[in-house]
């Protein structure tokens, strides 16, 4: 038999598509809400593109209270760079929306374009990758973080005591998984 060719959609996932079977037992209405959820997902992903550009850029939006123009307007203030990876190793690493350090002081802020509330933890990792990858102790400097949603800013001044127990738990963990991935679990 010759199949026909579909080598545009080679890669890609069809929201009903197999791989992601549950919407054989969604009603209309669940269809409806995962689909807002896919679709607000995707317009996010879009966002955090088009933030990142606008930061790399230095092309300031317009003055407001909006949570995108916030989010753009103070990274591009504060000289940060928008889509840092932080690696530690294989198995923990993470893209920290915009980040800076200078005069002593981390900066990461985190842009939020869903309703779903965020949460601080996330960015307290990111000060901890950043603190190993680079061999920064946390207690030597200061470290602000920011979360971006809901034309709102949540800031936090995180502390050693904060950090260091991730920084252990990320070095612990790893160990464990380096040592179940030699055992072929």
């Amino acid at each position: 038999m010759n199949f026909n060719k579909h080598s545009f959609l080679e890669g890609q996932h069809a929201f009903l598509g197999a791989s992601k079977y549950h919407w054989i037992n969604y009603d209309e209405n669940k269809l409806a809400e995962s689909y807002s959820k896919y679709t607000a997902a995707q317009k996010g992903t879009i966002l955090h593109e088009f933030a990142a550009q606008c930061i790399r850029l230095g092309q300031k939006l317009q003055k407001s209270h909006k949570t995108l123009n916030m989010y753009v307007n103070d990274a591009i203030g504060f000289k940060m760079t928008p889509e840092q990876v932080l690696l530690y190793s294989d198995n923990c690493f993470g893209t920290a929306d915009a980040i800076s350090f200078r005069d002593n002081l981390l900066r990461i802020h985190d842009f939020k374009s869903g309703v779903t509330p965020a949460h601080m933890e996330q960015l307290e990792i990111y000060a901890a990758l950043f603190c190993l990858e680079y061999k920064v102790k946390p207690g030597d400097i200061e470290i602000e973080l920011r979360l971006y949603q809901n034309d709102d800013i949540l800031a936090h001044t995180a502390t050693a005591e904060d950090i260091v127990p991730i920084i252990d738990k990320i070095i612990t963990f790893d160990k464990v998984i380096n040592k179940l991935k030699e055992q072929g679990s």
